[in-house]
């Protein structure tokens, strides 16, 4: 260590008791974190890129300051898929303080990456005040039973009004109007449904009929309409 020679003519004064670290809420107990491996959670973060053109949705689960479990929600560029099958290989088995100096190629990434860093060091995380946190697996319980990522997409224009594409309920077919032409429901197909029917051994045509819904007063329709094409 060197010093300046100004500091090193300065007289030597005592500091008053270092209290240390101000204690975190952790996994349902107050902890003083002074070093990565004592840090332990499960939440999210957000992050988007440069141009704001892609988003994620970041989630990590971490015990001892390693990452047990990642799950990458992206949106919005298709570049950024590929990078969130990587970082779905990357993250796990990385001390937080490793991912969060890791180039996860995709900005939207880097940035969730980062806000989840600042999170669980000052203790905002979903399992601040959950005993014992959560179990590795939790992450992909987020998903649901179909395993998929909950999509909003939904398009509107002045003259023609507004599109629902796809909703938490599934990929939207038809939108069911009024007499006036508004929107009183929609029909949608449960997309992560279908697939683990037909993985079953049902064929495509039923278990496109069973996974098929419908929301609102969809029977009531005096029209319906290809959200896509009309």
């Amino acid at each position: 260590m060197e010093y300046t020679k100004e500091v090193q003519g300065m007289v030597p004064v005592k500091r008053c008791y270092n209290h240390g670290a101000a204690p975190i809420p952790q996994e349902g107990e107050f902890t003083k974190v002074r070093r990565i491996e004592e840090i332990s959670g499960f939440s999210h973060s957000v992050g988007t890129c440069g141009l704001k053109q892609g988003a994620c949705k970041l989630s990590l689960n971490i015990k001892d300051g390693i990452i047990q479990e990642a799950l990458i929600e992206v949106i919005g560029c298709s570049g950024m898929t590929q990078s969130a099958a990587m970082a779905a290989e990357i993250l796990p088995g990385k001390t937080l303080l490793e991912a969060l100096n890791t180039d996860l190629v995709c900005d939207a990434i880097n940035v969730a990456m980062r806000e989840y860093f600042l999170a669980m060091a000052y203790g905002r995380t979903q399992t601040a005040y959950s005993q014992g946190g959560l179990a590795v697996g939790a992450g992909l319980e987020d998903l649901g039973s179909a395993k998929r990522s909950q999509i909003g997409t939904c398009y509107g224009t002045l003259s023609k009004g507004a599109r629902y594409l796809e909703l938490t309920d599934g990929y939207v077919r038809r939108i069911a109007l009024d007499e006036e032409n508004r929107i009183i429901g929609y029909q949608y197909v449960n997309l992560g449904k279908m697939m683990a029917l037909v993985d079953d051994g049902i064929s495509p045509e039923d278990a496109l009929e069973q996974a098929t819904g419908t929301y609102g007063r969809f029977d009531e329709a005096a029209q319906t309409i290809n959200p896509r094409k009309q």
